[in-house]
């Protein structure tokens, strides 16, 4: 009876198996991608109850991440040059890209880890440029940056954890430009001086939504560090402030 009951457990768990590496043909195949547990993130899926989860599988997952990245690249939403794992001063990298642009440009080339570069992309397209039709009825075309990577510990003390800009898996927000001439700072334009304030409804919206995207993101309300720019982090802390 005990050898026909394992029996009957192995041969459940190779079934099981199978259905596990076959999943495509199961039922999984009918299920939009963007609520499919089984499907890699998209940089095109909008936000759900999943995104997290596949987050933090890509986080994990070099390869997964990598061909999260290449896809964006075929769809010309990003240009990108692989840099791999070097050691900086104290620091390593994991991974790691030099961003060049996307659907904007930057004030100039950044470091990013890979998932770092999935979280921008999918902030860009899910929640910086509807905000910025939605309020302005123009894209965003330039982004200032501090920068992303620094081999440096938190608030530059001896005494503190490594940043996360350490391992190039932070980047920093300052300023944006859209197509019609607009410039919103975070610096400037961030206090609510008025209900039809756009520029504040525009940062307050994104600092919400970038908070879909990224496990850190701290802006002016967190603490005067951040009075002049929004720090967007994929480095595990869940905090939103």
């Amino acid at each position: 009876m005990r050898y026909l009951l394992l029996m009957i457990v192995v041969a459940a768990g190779v079934f099981l198996a199978g259905l596990w590496q076959h999943w495509e043909g199961w039922p999984w195949r009918d299920v939009p991608r963007r609520y499919n547990p089984f499907a890699p993130l998209h940089v095109d899926d909008p936000p759900s109850l999943l995104t997290r989860i596949k987050r933090e599988r890509i986080a994990h997952d070099p390869k997964a991440c990598r061909a999260t990245l290449e896809q964006a690249r075929r769809a010309g939403e990003v240009a990108y040059r692989a840099v791999g794992s070097p050691s900086i001063g104290q620091c390593q990298l994991h991974h790691a890209v030099r961003i060049r642009s996307t659907s904007v440009d930057f004030n100039h080339s950044f470091l990013a880890s890979c998932p770092l570069a999935v979280a921008w992309l999918r902030f860009e397209r899910h929640q910086l440029q509807p905000a910025a039709r939605d309020l302005f009825d123009a894209p965003v075309r330039h982004v200032i940056h501090y920068g992303s990577f620094a081999c440096r510990n938190i608030y530059h003390r001896k005494d503190a954890r490594r940043s996360a800009h350490a391992t190039a898996e932070a980047l920093d927000i300052a300023a944006f430009r859209l197509a019609d001439g607009t410039s919103v700072s975070v610096q400037k334009n961030w206090a609510k001086h008025s209900d039809d304030d756009r520029r504040s409804r525009f940062l307050h919206r994104i600092h919400e939504g970038a908070c879909q995207e990224f496990s850190t993101v701290l802006g002016p309300g967190y603490n005067a560090a951040h009075a002049n720019h929004f720090h967007l982090g994929v480095d595990g802390f869940s905090v939103c402030r």
